[in-house]
């Protein structure tokens, strides 16, 4: 059996056949990438800048040398006043009782029996002692009378710099120890 030789090889001076069908596939898909990537650009490049993008825009800085001060001369210059005189309040006599229990002066605790009268936290039965304020002992008024319960209540320092609050009925005015 004879082999028919193809007849475009057995020409000695013919090239091999070009192959249109593949020549023509690759244009054609260079031909749709390219008009992919145009229509990508065109969308990216037509897009409003976003807020990130307008944050990260430069600041400029200008330096520049502080006002210079200009003198300038009063011309109506204020009159003087007369200052007011110091007017002080006198000073209370503590050496004497008041004739009732007063804030600032002092008071003495009394008819507790010889128990005293238990200072408290708050003007009221209500709030926690403090201490004991012994019978005949000698305190500072510094607030009251204040309602609670009861009783009128009174804030007061000890001798020793306790602070709190006596029931009214166990003090008499006293004068400073």
């Amino acid at each position: 059996m004879r082999q028919t030789p193809h007849p475009q090889i057995d020409r000695q001076d013919a090239r091999p056949p070009t192959p249109w069908r593949w020549l023509g596939l690759g244009a054609l898909i260079t031909l749709v990438v390219l008009v992919a990537l145009a229509w990508f650009l065109g969308r990216f490049l037509t897009q409003p800048p976003d807020e990130t993008s307008a944050a990260l825009e430069p600041t400029i800085i200008v330096r520049t040398a502080p006002p210079v001060p200009t003198a300038t001369v009063a011309v109506f210059a204020p009159s003087p006043t007369v200052a007011p005189t110091a007017t002080t309040e006198p000073t209370r006599d503590l050496s004497v009782a008041p004739p009732e229990v007063t804030v600032g002066y002092y008071a003495q605790v009394v008819e507790t029996g010889g128990i005293g009268v238990t200072v408290r936290n708050g003007p009221s039965t209500a709030n926690q002692p403090v201490t004991v304020a012994g019978e005949n002992s000698i305190i500072l008024v510094l607030e009251g009378p204040t309602p609670g319960g009861q009783y009128q209540w009174w804030r007061i320092r000890l001798g020793d710099g306790t602070e709190g609050w006596v029931a009214g009925d166990f003090l008499r005015p006293s004068a400073a120890p």
